[in-house]
């Protein structure tokens, strides 16, 4: 398969499934320049698989879980790779697993997806499937060591409704990139909540794809990024179908020295998409010296005809005000503090609607606050 022959964005000029069409990245390139590729492990130049990462699916009694072999046809005809590492990682998994929620089929609990890192580098594939007017909750939890790229489908049937919380919660040494692609059919739900807490170097990409009118997708994430830590979300929501919607919503808060985070936030709306509503943010929180904020939002509008269009990025110190008020009152500067991250998070953390899982990452702030 070679590169994909739709007309493509300035933003994003090549699509393709074979590793040769992207040459070996050298960090000049836009989509590389923000990433250490010195610390990547030669990812970006195809390294050999000599690790693994176990995957375990503890699935809702409605859903169905196979794992097929890369010819299946049901595997990678949601997403195309857009970039060398992307293509690597579909040209190298040997199973992918494949999650099915039937047509109007309600998935009565979560369906949770533990994939355990074990060392060495390692490629994966995943691809969920809710057919027309199903609904379901997928939890998506990276944990141990690895090495590891992988490429996570999401296909959104028609009036279907879909709600995935990815969870990094890696090893401190883990280097993971993943691409995770949402296609989305006519009047299609979609709901993608990334906590990116672990790890040494994660890049992940989420996206949307728009195949029918009222297609609706909200991003949101949440990231806290400590000493020598790289954290990279480069989203993507392409509009190319009439009156679809998106939301983008990323927050967070870095601390010591080297800690580094990435947000690149990328809308386009095609000149077919009339009546787009869309709007993207991020907001950092910056608690000490020696970190560094990269947040670049970008619109590519190819049409005069859309409901909204809008975004926004910030990123500043712990405000003094704030603590002196909470002080003024008796409270200890530490916990002051905490008070204040934990608020400024805290308004999107309160949109997890799985309470379990909502306290574990509560729980997890309070533990990166403590370092």
């Amino acid at each position: 398969m070679g590169v994909e022959t739709r007309p493509l964005s300035t933003l994003h000029e090549r699509s393709s499934y074979d590793v040769a069409d992207f040459p070996v990245p050298t960090g000049r390139e836009e989509e590389w320049r923000f990433t250490p590729l010195r610390r990547l492990r030669d990812l970006h130049k195809g390294a050999e698989a000599d690790g693994k990462v176990v995957v375990d699916v503890d699935a809702a009694p409605e859903v169905k879980v196979e794992t097929v072999g890369r010819t299946d046809e049901r595997v990678g005809k949601a997403y195309v790779p857009a970039d060398r590492v992307s293509a690597q990682a579909y040209a190298s998994f040997a199973q992918a697993t494949l999650i099915t929620v039937a047509k109007e089929v309600v998935a009565t609990s979560p369906t949770v997806v533990t994939l355990r890192g074990e060392g060495g580098v390692a490629y994966g594939h995943t691809t969920i499937v809710l057919e027309p007017f199903a609904q379901a909750t997928v939890v998506l939890d990276h944990i141990g060591t690895a090495t590891y790229a992988d490429n996570v489908e999401f296909v959104v049937g028609d009036g279907a409704s879909l709600s995935v919380f990815s969870l990094q919660n890696w090893a401190d040494d883990a280097v993971h990139l993943s691409h995770q692609h949402a296609r989305l059919g006519r009047d299609a739900k979609f709901t993608s909540f990334t906590v990116s807490l672990g790890g040494e170097v994660v890049r992940i990409a989420p996206s949307v794809a728009y195949d029918a009118p009222g297609g609706d997708a909200e991003l949101y994430g949440v990231y806290f990024v400590d000493k020598d830590q790289h954290i990279e979300h480069r989203l993507l929501v392409d509009h190319t179908t009439p009156n679809c919607r998106s939301r983008v919503d990323y927050r967070g808060a870095l601390q010591d020295e080297g800690a580094h985070t990435v947000w690149i936030g990328d809308v386009i709306i095609r000149a077919e998409a009339e009546g787009t509503d869309t709007y993207e943010l991020n907001r950092n929180l910056v608690l000490t010296d020696g970190t560094r904020v990269d947040s670049v939002p970008n619109l590519e509008i190819l049409t005069g005809e859309v409901a909204g269009a809008g975004h926004a990025s910030a990123s500043g110190r712990l405000d003094d005000q704030h603590l002196f008020y909470l002080q003024a009152r008796g409270i200890p500067h530490d916990l002051a503090r905490r008070m204040v991250v934990r608020g400024f998070l805290g308004q999107l953390v309160e949109k997890i609607d799985l309470p379990d899982l909502r306290e574990q990452v509560r729980t997890a702030i309070d533990k990166e606050l403590d370092r």
